[in-house]
C-alpha cells in the first residue's frame, strides 16, 4: 500500500531534476551544465541527483529521451488538430511541431545534445543512438506517408525522409540559434528545402515564393 507514494515521490523528484536541468540548458547550455546547479535549480541536495543519475551526461541523456518523447506527442497533436490531406501535410506537421516545441518547451535545445555527442565519437560519425533516433522518426513518417498518401512503400522512401529530417533538423536548429522565436527566414526556407526535395521524386504540393510549381492531383 506504500509504494505507489514513494513511486509517485520518486517520479516527481524525476520531473523535477529534469525540469531544473531543462532551465539550465535554457540558461547557460548544455555543455556548461553541472550536477550542482541542477541541483540548486531543483532546490535538492547534490545527493539527491546522484541517487538517480550517475552524472550529468546521464542527466543531459534523460532530459534528451524525455523531450524526444514530448515531441512525438506533439507531432501526434498536430495531426490530429489539423488532419493532413497531403503527403506535404504530413511533413509539415512535423516541420510546425518542432517549431511549437523550440518556441515553448524549457530546454528543448537538447534535442541537439544527442548529435553533439555523437560528432566526439570520432571522424564526425554520428552515435548508434543518434542513427536509430532519426531513423526510427524516417521510418515512422515514411509508413503514414505510404499508408494515406500511396507513395511508395519501398527502402527508398524511408532513406529519403531520413535526408529531409537531417536537413529540417539542421536548418531549424540554426534558426533558434540566437533567436529564441526562431528566425522566420530559416523556418522558412526548412520548409521550401525540404518540400523541394521530397517534391523531386513525389511531386509539388505547394507553390512557395518565387517557386514555380503547380498543384498535385
Amino acid at each position: 500500500m506504500r509504494a505507489e507514494p514513494i513511486q509517485r515521490r520518486s517520479a516527481e523528484r524525476l520531473s523535477a531534476l529534469l525540469d531544473a536541468a531543462a532551465e539550465a540548458v535554457d540558461a547557460v547550455g548544455f555543455d556548461r551544465i553541472t550536477t550542482a546547479m541542477i541541483a540548486e535549480r531543483a532546490g535538492a541536495s547534490i545527493g539527491t541527483v546522484y541517487r538517480y543519475y550517475p552524472d550529468r551526461v546521464a542527466v543531459l541523456q534523460a532530459l534528451h529521451e524525455r523531450t524526444v518523447q514530448r515531441f512525438r506527442e506533439r507531432v501526434v497533436e498536430e495531426f490530429e488538430s489539423s488532419p493532413p490531406t497531403t503527403w506535404w501535410d504530413v511533413v509539415d506537421c512535423a516541420v510546425s511541431a518542432f517549431v511549437g516545441l523550440y518556441r515553448s518547451e524549457p530546454g528543448f535545445r537538447i534535442m541537439q545534445f544527442a548529435d553533439r555527442e555523437g560528432a566526439t565519437l570520432g571522424e564526425g560519425t554520428p552515435s548508434d543512438d543518434v542513427a536509430r533516433e532519426t531513423g526510427f522518426f524516417a521510418t515512422r513518417l515514411a509508413m503514414v506517408l505510404a499508408a494515406r498518401f500511396g507513395l511508395p512503400d519501398e527502402p527508398e522512401l524511408i532513406f529519403r525522409v531520413e535526408i529531409a529530417v537531417e536537413m529540417a533538423d539542421s536548418l531549424l536548429c540554426r534558426a533558434f540559434l540566437h533567436d529564441p522565436l526562431g528566425d522566420e527566414r530559416f523556418i522558412a526556407e526548412c520548409r521550401r528545402v525540404v518540400h523541394d526535395y521530397l517534391a523531386t521524386f513525389y511531386g509539388p504540393v505547394v507553390a512557395f515564393p518565387g517557386v514555380d510549381v503547380s498543384v498535385a492531383v
